[in-house]
């Protein structure tokens, strides 16, 4: 089983910064690509940030230049700096990461962290 710890958000006010951290623990071989997305009620989840087990990275045109995803390999984590933060960011958010379980089977499977809520006040 793997299960993945989020933490790290909270309310701010805008133009204020958040860090998020996700780490993941449990039986797999090793870790693949991650990342994070959010989800606002009303509206479907979306991605914000993605890495890729050689460190390339993509992000939502709304987050470029604000946002920055990074990963600690050593610690299975993942993290993503959020500054000049807007209300429009206002979101719950979710990390993703993409294992592969076992040595003898090279199939990735992906899980999903609890959420975390960011607040973004004006």
């Amino acid at each position: 089983q793997v299960r993945l710890v989020e933490s790290g958000g909270g309310l701010v006010q805008a133009g204020g910064s958040l860090k998020l951290s996700c780490a993941a623990s449990g039986n797999f071989f090793r870790v693949a690509a991650m990342g994070w997305y959010r989800q606002a009620p009303g509206n479907q989840r979306g991605l914000v940030a993605s890495i890729t087990s050689g460190g390339t990275t993509t992000y939502t045109d709304s987050v470029k230049g604000r946002f920055t995803i990074s990963r600690d390999d050593a610690k299975n984590t993942v993290y993503l700096q959020m500054n000049s933060l807007k209300p429009e960011d206002t979101a719950r958010y979710y990390c993703k990461i993409n294992v592969r379980r076992v040595f003898w089977d090279n199939s990735n499977n992906n899980y999903w962290g609890q959420g975390t809520q960011v607040t973004v006040s004006s």
